[in-house]
């Protein structure tokens, strides 16, 4: 595994587990690499829930809950799936936060609409999930590479971000 997503994974450690709360994952074309991340650092079962890996849209619909109308009419790689995704895993796992990513990796799979290289990513809370989306193609490991550590560093600032804003909260009261 690579240093930087060692890092990320570490300080990821640090915020949730000083804050006593808990993270789940809910991936398809990452297939567990955010989860292996996550669990790359001792001491990850003190606040890393677990992952699903929802590879199908199937599994994305019953474990998830992501909506069926949604996967037919804008497919398994569109923002709204990745949100979805978030927080069904936050309900399926039970965790404070989830991260998710829905693409396609490559190297076959694009399409016109939705080329190789384009993956969704979504972290948050269930009341509070943001998006981010890539779209350049470097071949399947890199794409999946990048996205793992793309998502992990987005977790991380937004989790920190949400750590600073419940400080200065508590100050002013």
């Amino acid at each position: 595994m690579e240093f930087e997503t060692k890092v990320l994974s570490r300080q990821i450690q640090e915020a949730l587990y000083n804050h006593n709360e808990t993270l789940g994952t809910a991936e398809s074309c990452t297939g567990g690499r955010i989860a292996e991340a996550i669990i790359s650092v001792p001491g990850a079962s003190q606040y890393f829930k677990g992952g699903v890996v929802s590879y199908t849209n199937e599994v994305k619909e019953n474990l998830l809950h992501v909506s069926a109308q949604v996967l037919a009419e804008q497919t398994a790689v569109c923002e709204e799936v990745a949100r979805e995704m978030v927080i069904g895993a936050c309900d399926a796992l039970n965790c404070d936060y989830a991260i998710s990513a829905t693409g396609v990796a490559g190297p076959g799979g694009g399409t016109a609409e939705i080329p190789v290289g384009t993956i969704w990513l979504g972290y948050g809370a269930k009341d509070d999930v943001r998006t981010f989306k890539l779209t350049e193609d470097f071949g399947r490991d890199i794409n999946l590479e990048i996205a793992t550590n793309k998502v992990l560093r987005l977790f991380l600032e937004y989790v920190n971000a949400k750590h600073a804003e419940n400080s200065s909260q508590e100050e002013e009261k």
